[in-house]
């Protein structure tokens, strides 16, 4: 990829096409009680600021994108509760998915605006479960239907995800694999570790040696 710039945090100005993006290398170290793995990756965004957005920072969220497979469980184990839609035709189906994904986006905003009112609390100790039995709580008796004139950030949902916060959550890694019908029967083939270990994770920002030659903006 072409070096147009260079940046003090290791990240560096590039293109691809014609977006102009911004490209971080990192070396990825994930300690294990099994062992140790090291991998070379590199990250585009189109976040051009690496002042507002540091390279080491945005490697760190980054690892966090696998999350979106818990927002898959809370939409169909959660809120469906493992049943299928109901409607029968394509419109219905749209209008049911639509208003799914408002229902679990006004319950992660209630959680977060909770967590925001407490300082150094991760967003991820709030628990989902707790926000949906409280909002069903509240439509079930009709409690505060009329809205105050002073507007509460909190709310009721709010005050029960933060009586019941999670644990902080630990670094885990599980190993990625195919899942494979459940059979009575032994499957063939080598045995797959299917354990989820505790982990250290190590980040290293690398800096390309043809990057060392742009130039440099602080």
């Amino acid at each position: 990829m072409p070096i147009l710039a260079r940046y003090r945090d290791g990240s560096y100005l590039s293109t691809l096409g014609t977006l102009r993006v911004r490209v971080i290398e990192c070396e990825i170290t994930i300690s294990t009680p099994a062992g140790r793995q090291t991998g070379v990756y590199r990250l585009a965004t189109t976040l051009l600021d690496h002042h507002h957005y540091p390279a080491g920072e945005l490697i760190t969220l980054y690892h966090q994108r696998w999350e979106i497979e818990t927002a898959y469980l809370e939409l169909k184990s959660s809120i469906l509760g493992g049943r299928v839609l109901r409607a029968r035709t394509p419109t219905g189906v749209e209008q049911e998915v639509y208003a799914l994904l408002v229902v679990y986006h006004l319950l992660r905003t209630a959680m977060a605006d909770a967590t925001s009112t407490q300082p150094d609390t991760d967003p991820d100790r709030a628990s989902f479960t707790i926000a949906r039995q409280a909002a069903r709580d509240q439509l079930i008796q009709a409690a505060g239907v009329i809205a105050d004139t002073v507007i509460d950030l909190i709310g009721t949902i709010g005050r029960h995800v933060l009586a019941n916060l999670l644990p902080a959550r630990r670094l885990r890694v599980c190993p990625r694999i195919v899942k494979r019908a459940i059979s009575k029967y032994q499957a063939r083939g080598p045995v797959i570790d299917r354990t989820s270990y505790k982990a250290t994770l190590g980040i290293d920002i690398l800096i390309p040696p043809e990057a060392l030659t742009a130039p440099t903006k602080t």
